[in-house]
């Protein structure tokens, strides 16, 4: 029913991102790419009972190969980061990944659904648009950055604040994906948990560089790759149900052009003129369907926005100059 690719398949993203898309009832086939270790990682996952065929494809010239016919794909491939670096400074070096790696989807399966996860979202996802557009087959219904790992830990700080919240309650989080772009919207859930002044300031400070904590505390050896693959699971377990016709929500960076309407509240907050920007979308057959409304955000929240949007500008900026220097 859904065939899924996985770019970057061998990595610490990667690999239990593969393993938990192997056991989704709807994917009848997994393809996982890398440069190293694939076909190690495909026989381990290809042994899981359930029906979906697993294919390795190792080397860029079995790129081709590995993306005809798919309908899903996610891109978590890239350099980790390490101990004193942000998401900006992984830039060099994960650009050009995603530049070519999209301009193999363009070429070989362009009415695919693009799953960014390679850091930084903020700046890889206006680089994929970009390369797409040049290939006249860009559509942003269907490009999304994922930025689920900043809900997890939206709802899952806030419990450590209140063991009383029940962990798996939906708060928005809008912006980008990145330090003081993400914006945590805890007024969604103030009525249920009463947060104080400053435990809100606090809490929205962890998620905000949640990332650190993990990477502080694997001593320079690896980022946050297990929350993150259950992260990017959980969000192409989302495309898949709105293509088939079982609608689902979740928060994205994507190309506000998709509904402008929808975006029209998310400009008078702050977002202004950006053209990207990470809001909580409706998910159908055919990608994105609208953008939908937050009914109302706090004083310190629309203080949030306006910071996070002069990063996203310079950020999206300095993806669109990698493409078209």
């Amino acid at each position: 029913m859904v065939q899924v690719a996985v770019l970057g398949a061998a990595g610490g993203i990667g690999q239990p991102l593969s393993l938990l898309i192997k056991l989704n009832p709807d994917v009848t086939v997994l393809n996982l790419y890398d440069l190293v270790r694939c076909p190690g990682v495909a026989a381990d996952i290809s042994h899981i009972n359930t029906n979906s065929k697993v294919s390795s494809f190792q080397g860029s010239e079995s790129l081709p190969a590995c993306l005809k016919g798919c309908d899903i794909v996610v891109i978590p491939a890239g350099v980790p980061r390490k101990p004193g670096m942000t998401r900006d400074d992984l830039f060099s070096v994960n650009a050009g990944i995603v530049r070519d790696l999209i301009q193999a989807v363009a070429d070989n399966c362009p009415e695919a659904q693009i799953c960014i996860i390679s850091n930084p979202v903020n700046s890889t996802v206006p680089i994929a648009a970009e390369v797409l557009k040049k290939n006249n087959v860009y559509n942003p219904k269907k490009l999304y950055g994922v930025s689920t790992l900043d809900l997890l830990r939206a709802s899952r700080f806030v419990r450590d604040i209140r063991p009383e919240f029940d962990a798996n309650t939906h708060i928005p989080v809008i912006g980008g994906h990145s330090g003081t772009t993400i914006v945590p919207i805890i007024s969604a859930v103030q009525n249920q948990v009463s947060l104080s002044e400053q435990e809100i300031k606090a809490v929205t400070h962890r998620i905000q560089f949640g990332g650190d904590e993990v990477v502080q505390a694997k001593n320079g050896e690896g980022s946050a790759t297990l929350s993150m693959a259950y992260a990017g699971y959980r969000f192409v377990a989302s495309i898949i149900a709105g293509r088939l016709g079982n609608h689902a929500t979740e928060c994205c960076f994507i190309d506000l052009s998709v509904d402008p309407q929808g975006a029209e509240l998310y400009r008078n907050a702050g977002a202004s003129n950006l053209t990207y920007f990470s809001v909580p979308v409706t998910f159908g057959q055919n990608g994105i369907e609208n953008i939908l409304p937050i009914s109302n955000f706090s004083s310190f929240e629309l203080e949030l926005i306006s910071v996070a949007a002069s990063a996203i500008s310079e950020n999206v900026q300095t993806g669109v100059n990698f493409v078209n220097k």
